[in-house]
């Protein structure tokens, strides 16, 4: 089921624990175990994290997180909120359930070690986004992994038994690495989704199948060619036809619309594409957008 690759001859697989059997923290420790190392307990206490350990994680014993803590030999993988962190990794030392020799990665892509206090660990962040379900294994190799410890020569390890490549992050870049992450991932789910609720108020019965090839498009060639990808209205100074879909668009997805706007012609006006002085309308027909839908 998974690429994941078996963990390298030689080395001695890890007995590991798994605090927070969610979307990420179940299919990591699944593919720990596809590459050769031991999941040995999980905390899972939602129904859904039960039935997501069960079935990614079906020989690990479901225990209290300072049992999977005092379970975990060599590592214990904490998968859980960014906000929920720094309590867990108190309350776990406080408990007496951590000690020397063990190492405690969290997968924040936000926190770095600051998060973890005195406990030797590393923050471990997959560039990837998980579902639960055992195809995200599929997705695991080649990704890289936002990476933050005084250790590099463990993590190199890790990573590459999970198939994955480290990019090295320093402890004060952890919120901007994140924050490029979630910009790009998270807000892209909302951008499409937005688009695909006007083509179906634009009468599109299938928005997929119009915007699938559009946007993989745009996104190879924003990914190869940086801002020279920009096309549409925005980047040819076109007020006119933007003045039209402002006029056409549900008002609560206006903000949106004149923000990204906005910052696509600053970057189409610094790349060169796009002429300040025929940007000077287009600018004037946001700017009246926005203080009208203010109003």
């Amino acid at each position: 089921m998974s690429a994941v690759p078996r963990a390298r001859i030689g080395a001695r697989p890890l007995v590991v624990g798994v605090v927070g059997a969610g979307r990420v923290g179940a299919v990591l420790g699944a593919a720990l175990n596809a590459a050769g190392h031991h999941v040995v307990a999980a905390a899972a206490v939602s129904a859904a994290s039960r039935d997501r350990a069960a079935r990614l994680l079906p020989e690990a014993a479901i225990l209290p997180a300072d049992e999977v803590a005092r379970a975990a030999d060599d590592l214990l993988l904490l998968s859980v909120p960014d906000d929920a962190l720094a309590g867990v990794v108190a309350g776990l030392a406080a408990t007496g359930a951590l000690r020397a020799g063990q190492v405690v990665a969290h997968t924040s892509g936000a926190h770095g070690l600051a998060v973890l206090g005195d406990v030797n660990g590393m923050a471990l962040h997959p560039a990837m986004t998980f579902t639960g379900a055992g195809a995200d294994l599929d997705r695991l190799p080649g990704i890289a992994w936002g990476v933050t410890t005084p250790d590099r020569a463990f993590a190199t390890r890790l990573v590459a038994d999970l198939g994955g490549v480290p990019e090295w992050v320093a402890e004060d870049a952890r919120p901007l690495y994140h924050a490029a992450l979630a910009h790009g991932a998270n807000h892209l789910v909302t951008l499409v989704n937005e688009a695909a609720d006007l083509l179906r108020t634009a009468g599109v019965e299938d928005p997929a199948r119009v915007l699938a090839p559009l946007l993989r498009a745009a996104l190879d060639n924003a990914l190869r060619l940086g801002d020279a990808a920009l096309t549409g209205p925005v980047s040819r100074g076109d007020a006119g036809t933007v003045r039209k879909h402002l006029d056409r668009i549900p008002a609560e997805s206006v903000p949106a619309y004149l923000a990204l706007a906005r910052r696509t012609a600053d970057r189409a006006i610094a790349a060169g594409r796009l002429r300040p002085q025929d940007a000077a309308p287009l600018m004037d027909a946001l700017s009246r957008a926005a203080v009208g839908s203010a109003l």
